[in-house]
């Protein structure tokens, strides 16, 4: 029986904020949940009542999406408001989500975010790599995190593959999208296979069809996202699986919820 840890992308609710008519693309429910998380007064709350859904449906752990609490505007406020919520409801920060800067003072901030919340995963990208690498990988070192690159523009394990380098492999690896690699037209099963050594997190989500990304409950798209449990097995993959869906033109909660004693069920047998 795999005994991963489970976690809830707090990205799924990207277009709550919007009343589930995100009809602009991701910006617009980004910046609609940075404006409904900015103001200290109302932050408490609001986070509140995230994480009091996100409960409600099962899951016991979370990645906390920077929209959310981005350190551009993060006050000591809303850090320690959001400290105090997860130690109410239990709820670990497995990953900080999202784009992580393209300066040093944007990674910085990024990493000491990462540290409050007692977080070790960085899963999502930051244009430093490409420019400043050596210095990524100190601050990596230095903060105790490991980045994951999620795979966007990547259509094959093997182009990602180019962007990882041996001499780091401690602190970068890879934080696999399986439904990228499903919009892609690749096979997410076999992404997980031939990247095996080095995976730092997985964000398990099926999409309709390739070539768009239009998400989808497990077993409803073209995603194989039992296989990809059974060969997150077969590789001895001990770490964190991140339960992913961000429709944009209703509420992913009752898909959430299936996807999550799905996942369990496939993890069981």
């Amino acid at each position: 029986m795999m005994k991963n840890t489970i976690s809830f992308m707090t990205a799924n609710y990207v277009a709550r904020p919007v009343g589930y008519h995100m009809t602009e693309g991701w910006m617009q429910g980004d910046d609609a949940t940075q404006a409904h998380f900015r103001p200290a007064e109302t932050f408490a709350e609001r986070f509140d009542a995230y994480l009091r859904d996100i409960q409600a449906l099962g899951y016991a752990a979370i990645d906390l999406w920077l929209a959310i609490l981005h350190p551009e505007w993060a006050t000591e406020t809303h850090i320690s408001a959001a400290l105090d919520l997860l130690q109410r409801y239990r709820f670990p920060v497995v990953s900080l989500a999202g784009w992580f800067g393209g300066t040093r003072a944007e990674f910085d901030a990024v990493c000491r975010l990462a540290g409050r919340f007692d977080c070790a995963i960085l899963g999502g990208g930051t244009s430093l790599l490409d420019s400043d690498r050596a210095y990524v990988v100190a601050r990596l070192r230095e903060s105790g995190l490991k980045l994951g690159i999620e795979n966007h523009p990547e259509k094959t394990p093997q182009v990602m593959l180019a962007r990882l380098e041996a001499d780091d492999e401690d602190v970068i690896g890879t934080a696999v999208d399986t439904g990228w690699y499903g919009t892609q037209g690749y096979d997410a099963a076999q992404a997980l296979d031939e990247l095996r050594d080095r995976l730092v997190h997985v964000h398990l989500k099926d999409v309709r069809q390739p070539g768009a990304h239009e998400t989808c409950r497990f077993g409803m798209g073209c995603v194989p996202v039992e296989q990809c449990v059974r060969t997150l097995r077969a590789i001895g993959y001990a770490g964190p699986i991140s339960i992913e869906h961000e429709p944009d033109l209703f509420d992913p909660a009752d898909d959430l919820k299936v996807n999550l004693q799905l996942l369990r069920e496939w993890m069981a047998s």
